[in-house]
């Protein structure tokens, strides 16, 4: 007796043949999913889905010192408050990077294209080394790409981004808070003028008024603090991407080119695809078609 043919979940959800790749979009420090707000919907239009999601500490998931919300701002308090996400960690990001993967791939997809911006690179990097068969291609917007046996910090401090605009910024000794600790809500015209010309100078103000109410205050020090490493077998194999921002304040093109030199110093045999936005640290604000423009010729090649 003939039977009906069984539709399955996986069934309905299984990708066409040769559909686009899928995009997971991971933000940066102080950021949320919401940085990824217009290029989403941009990809979109070029037939990719995509996903972003807040990292621990971040986005819905931020935590702030009881000091942030008190106006005017004692600055004193301000700098001393233990951070309230100071315990989280770089596997903490890690484990949320692959997790995020996998409800992709439970949809029917074998690989994603990972995306990171600034801080995010250090979490896909370490995503990349412990899982490769699940990524089709890395791309780093302006992120951090360390390959050396670095932290982070080694990165901000290094010879190639002196002049930086961020360190300014900050209120607080990440010792004694255990956070990289800013104020994205100050009352202060000159330190929203410096917060604007160093990560989004190409904003309008409007934009600008909004990504200060969207930020958060804390970014857990940890990360930065643990040592990367990464091998040429695992994160060197993966087809690597880095879009270089050329009016960038945070990580000046001098490191960005750093990174490149040293991952492909690293995995000489598959060397990276350079590409470049005339933008600020934060294309995503100002620039998303752009961004996604580029996203989506990089999933194509």
């Amino acid at each position: 007796m003939p039977t009906e043919p069984r539709d399955t979940i996986a069934d309905r959800h299984a990708p066409a043949a040769a559909s686009p790749l899928p995009f997971v979009l991971v933000h940066g420090a102080w950021h949320g999913a919401w940085a990824y707000e217009r290029v989403i919907p941009a990809l979109a239009a070029h037939g990719h889905a995509a996903i972003a999601r807040d990292l621990p500490a971040h986005g819905i998931n931020a935590r702030f010192p009881a000091s942030f919300f008190k106006r005017p701002l004692d600055a004193a308090a301000f700098a001393s408050e233990p951070s309230p996400v100071a315990g989280t960690t770089l596997d903490d990001y890690v484990d949320h990077v692959l997790h995020t993967i996998d409800q992709v791939r439970a949809l029917g997809h074998e690989q994603v294209v990972l995306v990171s911006h600034s801080m995010g690179g250090i979490a896909i990097t370490m995503a990349a080394e412990r899982a490769p068969e699940k990524i089709a291609k890395l791309v780093y917007l302006a992120a951090f790409m360390p390959t050396a046996g670095a932290t982070g910090l080694d990165y901000v401090r290094a010879p190639e981004n002196q002049g930086e605009m961020l360190a300014p910024l900050m209120m607080a000794s990440p010792k004694a808070t255990g956070a990289l600790r800013m104020d994205p809500r100050s009352e202060d015209p000159a330190y929203r003028a410096a917060a604007k010309r160093a990560l989004c100078d190409d904003a309008n103000d409007a934009d600008h008024a909004a990504v200060g109410h969207l930020l958060s205050c804390d970014v857990p020090a940890a990360p930065f603090a643990t040592r990367i490493d990464t091998t040429a077998a695992r994160w060197g194999a993966i087809e690597r991407h880095y879009i270089k921002c050329l009016r960038d304040r945070v990580l000046l093109p001098a490191l960005q080119q750093r990174f490149i030199d040293e991952a492909d110093a690293l995995a000489p045999g598959n060397r990276t695809h350079v590409h470049t936005l005339d933008s600020s640290h934060s294309p995503f604000i100002a620039q998303p078609s752009a961004v996604a423009d580029t996203l989506a010729a990089i999933a194509r090649g």
